[in-house]
């Protein structure tokens, strides 16, 4: 399996790189010491810095403001300052697609040209943002669309923040100078589950969730953040010691031969490393349970014997399960298991007593489901044969 090259790390004392384009530096995704650093750089006394960010943070994440102008409780002077050597840049939205179920789906633009996909999926009293952190994947999970596009490239704190932004836009989920305080959040839940695999791309993912967790602006408790990864054990405990969300695991398997051919990092990886790696995460991070993701792919890994040593492997670790129906896509090597298939599997594992709740397929009619998430401008269809080819069958 090709391995991605290393990410380009940041510490959170760098000072951001200007963009190409326009020169400034872009304030999206700044973590407040990078942001203090900034500022200092470019002229603010260090005794104010503190107090400048506290103010620009607030204007940014909590009321949206795009214009520094309409910073009005900073002095003019400083204001066209800003606006001379920063912006507050976010993707570009492309496309939007609205799904008979409520489900949207955003084509966004990034630095390059480049493009990811993000879905927003409203639910009663709730609404779960899923974020991209890559655009493509190094993964090639078989039964995963994105997996058919290659990795391009990591997205930058910056373009991950900005997906979080570009939705409460498109919602309008900003909340009203002078109006009453609303709690209401439409974007109650973020869920890195998109394009790319996030611990891949740990220092970024880690930065712009320090950004939209911080109490006083977008401000999503770390409990409503849940990080899915196909299982890269050295990143994982530093997720619960760096970020502390909660943790998804893309599973679907329960032998080596089988996760394998799934999910082609289990052959670095194995299930017996995965499992020894997550039975720590939820003491160090002080999380709830850890979810495992099983895509219930027909004849494959749907048998009840695979229940039942789905229980015998994840014992001993606080979870639930989340039984997924396959989401098809054009070229799909796979078929989603039968309804009666998915509740006898379902069954076997919540009489050993763990949650397994089906996960209803959304915004399918959208291909805004659970793995078929693709850039537009990368979709050149692969035949079935290579597909298959390539998924061992």
């Amino acid at each position: 399996m090709t391995q991605p090259s290393a990410p380009i790390t940041q510490d959170v004392h760098t000072i951001p790189r200007k963009l190409p384009e326009t020169g400034k530096i872009n304030l999206v995704g700044l973590t407040r010491p990078q942001l203090r650093d900034a500022l200092i750089a470019a002229g603010t006394p260090e005794k104010q810095a503190k107090m400048r960010v506290g103010q620009i943070w607030q204007w940014v994440y909590y009321w949206g403001v795009r214009d520094f102008a309409a910073m009005t409780n900073l002095a003019k002077d400083y204001r066209a300052m800003l606006e001379e050597k920063f912006e507050i840049a976010v993707p570009e939205i492309v496309t939007k697609q609205v799904s008979m179920d409520g489900t949207r789906k955003y084509l966004l633009r990034i630095a390059g040209g480049h493009e990811v996909e993000v879905v927003y999926i409203p639910e009663e009293n709730r609404g779960t943002l899923c974020i991209s952190s890559q655009v493509g994947c190094t993964l090639t999970c078989s039964f995963c669309h994105t997996g058919t596009q290659k990795l391009v490239r990591n997205l930058t704190a910056a373009e991950i923040v900005g997906q979080v932004m570009v939705a409460r836009d498109d919602l309008n989920e900003w909340p009203e100078q002078g109006a009453p305080k609303n709690e209401t959040r439409l974007v109650s839940n973020v869920v890195l589950m998109g394009m790319g695999e996030p611990l891949y791309n740990f220092d970024n993912v880690r930065d712009a969730m320090q950004v939209v967790m911080d109490g006083e602006g977008i401000s999503l408790s770390r409990r409503r953040i849940t990080l899915s990864t196909s299982g890269i054990v050295p990143e994982i405990a530093k997720t619960a010691e760096e970020i502390g969300c909660l943790l998804a695991i893309s599973f679907h398997a329960t032998t080596d031969a089988v996760r394998d051919r799934l999910v082609p990092v289990n052959k670095k990886w194995n299930i017996e490393t995965l499992l020894g790696a997550l039975r720590d995460y939820p003491r160090l991070s002080n999380s709830e349970r850890i979810t495992f993701e099983y895509v219930m792919l027909k004849d494959v890994n749907d048998s009840d014997e695979d229940a039942k040593r789905l229980v015998k492997l994840i014992r001993g670790i606080p979870a639930k399960i989340n039984l997924i129906p396959f989401n098809e896509w054009p070229g799909a090597p796979y078929q989603r298991s039968d309804w009666e298939r998915i509740e006898s599997f379902a069954d076997i594992i919540y009489k050993a007593g763990y949650a397994s709740p089906i996960r209803t397929p959304r915004g399918e009619d959208i291909m805004a489901a659970c793995g078929q998430l693709k850039s537009a401008t990368e979709r050149a269809r692969k035949s079935r044969a290579e597909i298959q080819a390539e998924a061992g069958l």
